[in-house]
């Protein structure tokens, strides 16, 4: 089983994020007991006591204390039997990332960093409002070499405002040579609820015409390949198979506990999610009432997450699966699509596996979408 943790807090508002988070530090601890409760509360939600992956995701769980993450940690080791070699991610802020603090991650397990640099470009990270310089992003990741600790990704995100391709370029090359295991590389995306989404409402900020993400979406993965990165999902690459196994569990749809405001749980029969407001998760928690949704899942959103997920990885769809779950529910198996597909050149099928090409990963959205069960 897979465990994700969020922690819903961060210094400041980043302008293009629209993850649930919070800026009022001084609820860490209250809320950490309150995931404390709701570890015990979901202890029976998965079959399987036995973890494979525990990600600490965000927000920014950098920012927790050691007490907190030592509360955190003794109470999964009291409920689950935490795999040996399991994968242990925290996501941090170059910021936060002294030696000190690094060394403590490791005495309590942490054993992978997921850190958000973003950019390499001073200016560009202060359009972003990020926290952090370029600087300190090149030494925080040392400073993890440094300790030992060295299973480490690092994101970046193109199509940044008035970035051309030699910027993208530049960002890649200097991510390359952090000597880094695993480089996460999303296109910048405008969501309505954050900054740059009430800018461009105002007309005050474009977003990056399609023609030209592409373009900047193809240098990516020609750097990055060249560099002996395999490009394993759309948006992540990894260097002598250190995938992340723990976002490969979702691909893959293997079950996983989320505890945390926002956080999703998935154990085959249904999928739930938690209250994605900080105020209302505390209060369900502490009265005792339901702090989630839950949907239950039909045969068609099986297969349709399964279409939408593993399209999207280096190891693509199992027609013969497709067919007999297609087969069981009644439903026109996609020959047609599947053959258009091929002749455009955005999949092939190799050894059973319908798998796209790079053209075809830029419209992988597009092309789920078209043979979904509605």
């Amino acid at each position: 089983m897979h465990l994700y943790l969020h922690i819903p807090f961060c210094r400041q508002a980043c302008h293009y994020c629209d993850f649930h988070f919070s800026t009022v530090l001084s609820q860490r601890e209250v809320m950490v007991n309150a995931m404390l409760k709701e570890l015990e509360i979901q202890k029976e939600y998965l079959s399987n006591k036995h973890i494979d992956t525990i990600y600490l995701g965000g927000g920014t769980p950098s920012l927790l204390s050691e007490y907190q993450l030592n509360q955190l940690f003794d109470k999964i080791k009291h409920t689950y039997t935490i795999n040996k070699g399991a994968e242990i991610t925290l996501e941090a802020n170059p910021e936060d990332l002294t030696k000190e603090y690094i060394q403590t991650l490791q005495k309590i397990g942490i054993n992978r960093l997921s850190v958000g640099i973003q950019t390499f470009h001073d200016e560009s990270l202060r359009q972003l409002h990020r926290n952090h310089s370029s600087q300190q992003s090149i030494e925080a990741i040392k400073n993890a070499q440094d300790v030992g600790l060295e299973n480490i990704s690092v994101d970046i995100i193109y199509g940044l405002k008035d970035h051309h391709l030699s910027n993208t370029e530049f960002d890649i090359q200097q991510a390359v040579s952090l000597n880094v295991n695993h480089i996460s590389a999303y296109s910048l995306t405008i969501e309505p609820r954050t900054v740059f989404g009430k800018q461009k409402e105002k007309g005050l900020l474009k977003e990056t015409p399609d023609n030209q993400m592409a373009a900047h979406f193809e240098l990516v993965h020609q750097l990055l390949q060249s560099a002996g990165f395999e490009a394993y999902e759309v948006s992540n690459f990894a260097k002598n198979g250190c995938y992340s196994r723990h976002n490969s569990s979702y691909w893959n749809q293997e079950e996983y506990l989320g505890i945390g405001p926002s956080a999703h749980s998935f154990n085959y029969q249904s999928r739930q999610w938690n209250i994605a407001n900080n105020k209302a998760y505390l209060l369900a928690l502490e009265q005792g009432k339901s702090h989630f949704e839950l949907e239950y899942l039909s045969p068609e959103n099986r297969i349709n997450e399964y279409i939408m997920t593993r399209l999207r990885t280096m190891w693509g769809l199992d027609i013969n699966f497709l067919k007999q779950a297609f087969d069981q529910i009644n439903q026109h198996f996609p020959t047609e699509e599947f053959k258009e597909w091929k002749e455009k050149q955005w999949a092939i099928e190799k050894e059973g596996f319908l798998i796209l090409t790079d053209s075809g990963k830029l419209i992988a959205d597009k092309l789920s979408s078209d043979i979904f069960l509605i």
